[in-house]
């Protein structure tokens, strides 16, 4: 990566989750002409990435169905050639391992998720300690499924974005990554904050990560409702990038429910300029990331 990239700050916009419906918010798409639209809006308003969970366009529920997943990319490419995409490997609780690591090889995106463990993940209220949203689910993401998936998207060409929600997460990788060959270096990090069942964000707790992760890794933030903001900032001043995006937080800044992902861009990118940083295009994201350009999209 050139010196002139060094400082360049990378916003990923996440639109929708597996989680997040319209009855929360109306603006979560569902539709591929939905995904494509607030894609558009994400990249003008300075997002180079947009990470998809693509949803059944009728029901709303999270699929794993190919062609819905096809339609989705194909969408967003039209309106907003350029834009990188990065493909969910979570997709749901009943997506089997099979159909979880199936759209990465069919499609081969610039990058996709690897999750890091498996764990607790739920939603709750947080001052009354109820869990609100599945209590018995389990995450899973064993050891086996973890290289599993890591060979199949070296294989596809796909960079895995590492999801990290606790420092088990982070041994997991550093460990794996000892393995000769399995990952292309340098890793790429994305330390999320505030999943119940995960880590809150925190100064400390980024800390932490950070001086554990491998010297030339880049690394990214994302956060759970308020934690969306206070990791961003912190990271536009620390050399990271941030996500944000109606997967992971409803409202803006102000407490306000968002229009659209678009409009966490836009404060991701005014935090951007705040910090003395100019906002990286996609074909930059793609140089710092470490991406194969002969298959972005």
């Amino acid at each position: 990566m050139s010196d002139e990239l060094s400082d360049k700050l990378v916003i990923s916009a996440a639109l929708a989750g597996a989680a997040t419906v319209k009855s929360q918010n109306e603006n979560v798409p569902y539709t591929a002409e939905e995904f494509g639209n607030e894609a558009k809006k994400c990249y003008d308003a300075g997002a180079s990435i947009v990470h998809i969970h693509a949803r059944d366009p009728e029901k709303g529920n999270p699929t794993h169905e190919l062609d819905i997943i096809k339609a989705v990319i194909d969408a967003i490419k039209e309106r907003a050639p350029g834009i990188l995409i990065n493909l969910s490997t979570a997709i749901s609780q009943v997506a089997t391992e099979k159909q979880r690591i199936k759209p990465v090889e069919t499609y081969k995106p610039p990058l996709c998720s690897l999750n890091t463990n498996s764990m607790n993940f739920s939603v709750g209220d947080h001052k009354t300690g109820q869990v609100l949203l599945a209590p018995t689910m389990v995450f899973m993401n064993n050891f086996s499924m973890i290289q599993k998936f890591a060979k199949r998207m070296k294989k596809a060409r796909s960079k895995p974005e590492i999801e990290v929600y606790d420092m088990g997460g982070l041994y997991n990788i550093l460990f794996l990554n000892k393995q000769e060959g399995l990952f292309d270096q340098p890793l790429h990090f994305q330390f999320v904050f505030g999943v119940l069942g995960g880590i809150p964000f925190s100064y400390q707790n980024l800390a932490s990560l950070l001086a554990l992760k491998p010297p030339d890794a880049t690394w990214s933030v994302c956060g759970v409702a308020k934690d969306q903001f206070r990791a961003g900032m912190c990271a536009s001043v620390m050399g990271g990038h941030i996500r944000v995006g109606l997967e992971d937080n409803i409202r803006t800044i102000d407490g306000a429910l968002a229009k659209g992902s678009y409009e966490q861009v836009e404060w991701a990118a005014k935090v951007a300029k705040i910090a003395g940083r100019e906002v990286a295009t996609p074909a930059e994201a793609a140089e710092i990331f470490h991406l194969h350009k002969t298959d972005v999209y």
